[in-house]
């Protein structure tokens, strides 16, 4: 116990032991005993160490004009407790410590630097390598979700790109099977700050490395995110390649990032299912959050054919819970089609990269407006854009994170979870398109109406998954708008 006097302090300095948990062996004065872990001293010459007793006067001369010295002296354990130090002694075979020679340095508990990330500027950052080996190419962005990893990681709209995770510590919860936003990584690596050691959550079944090991994803850890983060907000975002291969030369992967673009790449057709199917599962009541759910209770579903552009699972789940039954329907399923199901509305899903390379799609929801009410999100949002008679362009950094303000209509501020490269230019817009929600941190166009067309769009996710749940509100508008059409239907009938 280690104690000082001065001034109007009555402790005095003691030296009865040192709990160590790495041992060591004190040279100079004094005898050591090393036992059971601990380092008991004796003998040890009690003089107070000059900086920290001048560091204690200095402290008090700026309030106390007279100071006590300090005092140093040492007060002998009492008779009990000799004995128990006694005993101890007597039942513990003293454990010596062997100093290593030079040259014979046990091996780091740390894994070396194996990996890199060189980007399409010349950049090479050197990190530790987790989840798969290899070498991956792809175009790297920053997320500022502090939440969510695994969501991000399952969100088929990351296809293409490696994600940089502004929030430091990653993969502290592992990976459970309920979070999934698609039956798969979609994404093509991840950059962290620190890999967490431990996982510490009840329903997590594996580590995050075991996790991207399975999945075949490569990881890389031990880079600085926020340098990398205020070089891709002020650069933009820019291609790079991820590789643990060291036959390959940093000019080799320069090169590889300059000649690859995610600009007129159709990555719908890479992520879309193959075959339509019907979704009907809502969100547990476990995790339900909105009172407005109540009102599908009882009341005829209503069915929406859902576009997968990419579609993320809790997309579905807050449909379902609206009282929607879903078809989901591949990307490139004829409007012809879609139609002959007589749906009460049509969504247009969540989707990865260039927007304007996805002609096919725009074609189909050309053939759609006016004909049902539809509701398009992210993806959705840019493609009825184009169909509306807009065009879109490309961000700079894009939006990723789930703390983006959006100006709704009537002045309310939501907070949104966003993850997009690509904007709709409001400039393009026909007569009868309202914009009606506006990205604060830009002012770029975060949501239209087209009243006549009976469409309405929004650029960030409602569902969350993860994020916040402000804008959980439109899933109750589609439906409102859904149920004031079959109102008309019954009234003409």
């Amino acid at each position: 116990t280690l104690g000082f006097s001065g001034g109007d302090r009555s402790q005095i300095f003691r030296i009865a032991r040192v709990e160590l948990k790495t041992m060591q062996v004190l040279s100079g004065a004094g005898t050591s005993i090393v036992s059971s872990g601990r380092l008991l001293l004796k003998d040890v010459p009690h003089v107070a160490p000059p900086s920290v007793a001048s560091c204690w006067a200095g402290s008090r001369s700026s309030t106390t004009s007279t100071s006590t010295p300090v005092v140093v002296s040492s007060v002998p354990p009492s008779a009990a407790r000799a004995r128990v130090i006694q005993r101890r002694r007597a039942r513990t075979p003293i454990r010596l410590v062997k100093t290593q020679a030079a040259g014979d340095a046990p091996p780091s508990p740390w894994k070396k630097k194996d990996s890199r990330l060189v980007l399409e500027d010349g950049s090479v950052l050197w990190g530790t390598a987790f989840g798969a080996s290899g070498t991956q190419l792809g175009e790297v962005v920053f997320n500022t979700a502090l939440s969510g990893y695994q969501e991000v990681m399952t969100d088929p709209s990351y296809k293409g790109q490696f994600v940089c995770f502004t929030c430091p510590h990653i993969g502290n919860v592992g990976i459970n099977p309920e979070d999934m936003e698609s039956d798969k990584v979609h994404l093509a690596g991840i950059v962290v700050r620190d890999l967490s050691v431990a996982v510490s959550n009840y329903r997590a079944t594996m580590s995050l490395d075991e996790y991207c090991k399975q999945q075949g994803t490569m990881g890389i850890s031990g880079i600085d995110t926020r340098d990398l983060t205020i070089a891709l907000r002020d650069v933009g975002c820019l291609v790079g390649v991820m590789s643990t291969d060291t036959s390959k030369t940093d000019e080799e992967l320069i090169g590889m990032a300059k000649s690859w673009s995610i600009v007129g790449k159709d990555l719908l057709a890479e992520v879309t299912c193959k075959e339509p199917y019907e979704w009907r599962q809502g969100t547990d009541a476990e995790w339900e959050f909105s009172a407005a759910t109540q009102a599908a209770q009882g009341r005829e579903p209503f069915h929406v054919v859902a576009y997968d552009y990419g579609i993320k699972k809790n997309i579905l789940r807050r449909l379902a819970s609206f009282g929607c039954r879903i078809t989901v329907v591949p990307a490139n399923w004829p409007a012809s089609e879609v139609l002959k199901m007589n749906p009460d509305g049509v969504f247009f899903s969540n989707g990865p990269g260039d927007p304007s390379a996805a002609p096919y799609a725009v074609e189909n929801a050309k053939q759609i407006l006016g004909q049902k009410p539809v509701f398009g999100i992210c993806m959705g949002h840019q493609i009825l854009g184009q169909a509306f008679g807009g065009s879109t362009f490309k961000l700079k950094f894009g939006h990723h994170g789930g703390n983006h303000p959006i100006r709704a209509p009537g002045g309310r501020i939501e907070v949104s979870s966003q993850n997009h490269n690509f904007a709709v230019d409001p400039a393009t817009l026909p007569a009868g398109v309202e914009v009606t929600h506006i990205n604060l941190n830009d002012g770029t166009c975060a949501g239209m109406v087209w009243e006549d067309k009976k469409a309405m769009t929004i650029q960030y996710h409602p569902e969350a998954s993860p994020g916040p749940h402000d804008a959980d509100v439109s899933f109750e508008q589609f439906v409102n708008w859904m149920n004031a059409e079959r109102s008309k239907k019954a009234v003409a009938a």
